[in-house]
């Protein structure tokens, strides 16, 4: 009983409008081709489709992003106070595993409670469940998901996605590091990948629930609390030069230097999203075996990657938008 993958992330932002653009025209992403819990009509009859029409914007003006076979992998929703995530979709193998995991999480004195089949169907997954981890994250595990192929990215852009997951998304986690550690692996089944250690009790620990070298990030840089960055991982190192002369023209901030990290061996490099959090475009990350044995380090990048100081993380901290 393990889970399988960071399956999709949901984000608050005051104007879920911006991302969809930025999301489009500098990621590469592809506006989804029915909203979570849309209707898809009647297969091969003409105007029976989706209402959204492939526009990726719901009613409540929130924003659904599709980067492979899956109906979406990113939401967007309103939210002027919440500029963060608002909820991790965990891939659980099937119903009776949804089950086993809500009863485990129990029994490690976690709150977790299934979910109904509205609440299922609004993220376009066959049966879910509820928790929160100690960091004050919505986590939702579900099986399941709505598989509707045929993504074709506006920017010719492909993502290491499918049964990888999304790619990793690093939570900061004030002082709350060694509870958060212990829900994500003694509840959740998450192996540690490895580790790196900073000066002045700094650290960036990393953990895998397939062979991605990390899912999901716990880092501790002072007392900050949010996400510091989601990865999204493309298959040609050209990719990320061409994301990276986008991004330059459109005048975003780049807050890391194209660089590769000395754990997951991922070339990339990070930018400011819309609304605070930064977003990071790799290629060649590491994929693990299950004789792979956690390693610490005491420096994140064989070269590049100027800006990922502790430093001048807790700068970059320090200018985000509040709330």
């Amino acid at each position: 009983m393990t889970i399988r993958s960071l399956g999709y992330i949901g984000f608050g932002a005051p104007d879920p409008a911006a991302w969809l653009r930025y999301g489009t025209d500098i990621l590469g992403l592809m506006p989804a081709r029915a909203l979570a819990g849309e209707d898809w009509g009647i297969p091969a009859i003409p105007g029976s489709g989706p209402k959204s029409g492939g526009s990726g914007i719901a009613e409540d003006g929130s924003v659904y992003l599709k980067m492979d076979d899956w109906q979406w992998r990113i939401a967007v929703h309103p939210d002027d106070t919440n500029r963060g995530v608002k909820y991790l979709g965990l891939e659980v193998e099937d119903e009776a595993d949804l089950a086993a995991h809500v009863a485990r999480l129990r029994e490690a004195g976690f709150v977790a409670e299934m979910g109904s089949a509205e609440q299922a169907e609004a993220r376009s997954v066959s049966g879910i469940a509820h928790t929160t981890d100690p960091c004050g994250n919505a986590i939702e595990l579900f099986h399941g998901p709505t598989v509707d192929r045929k993504f074709q990215s506006p920017l010719g852009m492909e993502f290491l996605a499918g049964p990888l997951g999304i790619g990793h998304v690093n939570l900061l986690t004030s002082n709350r590091l060694a509870a958060a550690r212990d829900f994500y692996t003694r509840a959740l089944g998450f192996r540690l990948a490895d580790y790196i250690a900073f000066g002045g009790g700094n650290s960036a620990n990393f953990y895998r629930c397939n062979p991605r070298h990390h899912s999901i990030g716990l880092l501790e840089v002072g007392r900050a609390i949010g996400v510091h960055h989601l990865m999204l991982e493309v298959t040609e190192v050209d990719m990320v030069l061409q994301c990276l002369e986008r991004v330059t023209d459109a005048g975003i901030a780049v807050t890391s230097t194209v660089g590769r990290h000395v754990n997951d061996n991922m070339l990339s490099f990070y930018m400011r999203s819309p609304f605070g959090f930064e977003v990071e475009i790799g290629f060649d990350g590491r994929l693990l075996d299950e004789d792979w044995t956690p390693n610490r380090f005491v420096e994140g990048d064989i070269w590049g990657h100027r800006g990922l100081d502790p430093e001048t993380i807790a700068r970059n901290l320090a200018a985000m938008p509040q709330g």
